[in-house]
């Protein structure tokens, strides 16, 4: 089950919201509305799930109604429709004293502006939230330390927030999420106030925090290249609704409509698809096979080389046509043509690192996982035709595919 599940969740700012609701449900536009009815369309009628240990960002323009989203995940803001469960607990039929509980314990949340307490040092803004729950102030110190070191500042505990930079203060503002244990943070446009090179940096930060915390995430930015570079899914917002939720890739590669087009118009793909985005099925052979086998295969798929591997299918080299050949006249097995050193590239390898692998290869470069085992092909057609936009499987690229393999 999803963590967080989100159905139909509308917010309307005016006197009386619920009048504007049969209006969204005819589908009028949010401009309409307010000019009908005085009324202001935040949220409209927006649906998706969460899953466990993603990075969920929610992304849009000013006034796209993102804020105001992650603010209903939490019933900061009271929806005006629509449920939020949060591990199967719907939280808009929560009372005061349920819904207080799943926030000191369940959710936490990091804002734009860091909202430290001036007065207190850094690690008694890192234990405020436990101190709200009525923790002992051992252990409040012990947690808060703790997150402190996740976030390495762990040597600034006892400072003052004023003697830290942007970025640290915003590091504090994370550790008092995180000493809390939750298991969800919303985190609402946190990096906009920081400078762009301090900016990536906490990006660097989330993301290998993400690898020894696996919190569930929703993460909040109107920048794009933000949002392609840690999201593990998309929602891109636009006039309160959803217009599309998909990975990086899907987004880039397959936009919902002409907005999303334009939207991603400008973004440089090489630095944003990887391998896996762009691979095909290998066509592979294992040492147990003949010469003849393996010539067959080739002719069969229209190439000119087969990837060898073993039984879990690990690899172990490639194979020529034209050695296969030679191999099927005088008798020699397979074993005796590998070729063991061919080009490898992890399936997270961004495209602009594969240009020149692809180039300067006899062959196609393999992707693989952490653990050997082939997990597709890459061609120089893949990649080019990835940079135009036309899908791996596309007519362009299989033409590139055979260009590259069969000649």
């Amino acid at each position: 089950m999803p963590v967080i599940q989100v159905r139909n969740v509308t917010k309307v700012f005016g006197t009386n919201p619920g009048s504007a609701l049969p209006l969204i449900a005819q589908n009028w536009p949010k401009e309409k509305i307010y000019r009908e009815t005085g009324h202001t369309v935040g949220v409209n009628a927006v649906s998706f799930d969460v899953k466990a240990g993603e990075i969920f960002v929610i992304m849009g323009l000013s006034g796209s109604g993102k804020s105001t989203l992650v603010r209903l995940l939490n019933r900061l803001i009271e929806p005006t429709a629509g449920t939020v469960s949060i591990h199967g607990r719907n939280i808009v039929e929560m009372g005061t004293d349920e819904l207080r509980q799943i926030r000191r314990e369940k959710i936490a949340m990091v804002f734009q502006k860091f909202a430290l307490f001036p007065h207190r040092t850094v690690a008694e803004n890192a234990e405020y939230g436990l101190e709200v729950q009525g923790k002992s102030k051992q252990e409040c110190r012990k947690k808060a330390l703790e997150a402190l070191e996740l976030v390495g500042l762990a040597n600034w505990a006892d400072s003052m927030p004023d003697a830290l930079s942007g970025g640290m203060q915003q590091r504090v503002g994370l550790a008092r999420a995180l000493a809390n244990d939750p298991d969800i943070l919303l985190m609402d446009e946190a990096f906009s106030a920081l400078d762009p090179l301090i900016r990536k940096d906490m990006q660097d930060e989330l993301l290998d925090l993400q690898e020894k915390m696996n919190k569930t995430i929703i993460f909040i930015t109107h920048d794009l290249d933000e949002a392609l570079r840690i999201g593990d899914r998309i929602a891109l917002m636009k006039d309160g609704s959803i217009v599309q939720v998909g990975t990086p890739e899907e987004i880039l590669m397959r936009p919902a409509d002409e907005y999303v087009e334009r939207f991603v118009e400008d973004v440089n793909l090489s630095r944003v698809l990887t391998a896996s985005a762009v691979m095909r099925r290998a066509e592979t052979i294992g040492l147990d096979r003949g010469p003849r086998v393996a010539l067959q295969l080739m002719k069969d798929a229209g190439i000119s080389n087969l990837f060898v591997v073993d039984r879990s299918k690990k690899l172990l080299g490639v194979i020529t046509a034209e050695d296969s050949s030679e191999a099927a006249k005088d008798g020699r097995l397979l074993e005796d043509i590998v070729i063991r050193e061919v080009p490898t590239v992890a399936p997270d390898r961004l495209l602009c690192d594969l240009f020149d692998i692809c180039s300067s290869s006899r062959y196609p470069v393999a992707v693989v996982d952490d653990a050997g085992k082939i997990n597709g092909v890459i061609i120089r057609g893949a990649v080019l035709g990835a940079l135009a936009r036309q899908s791996a499987d596309s007519r362009e690229v299989e033409e590139g595919h055979a260009e590259v393999t069969v000649g």
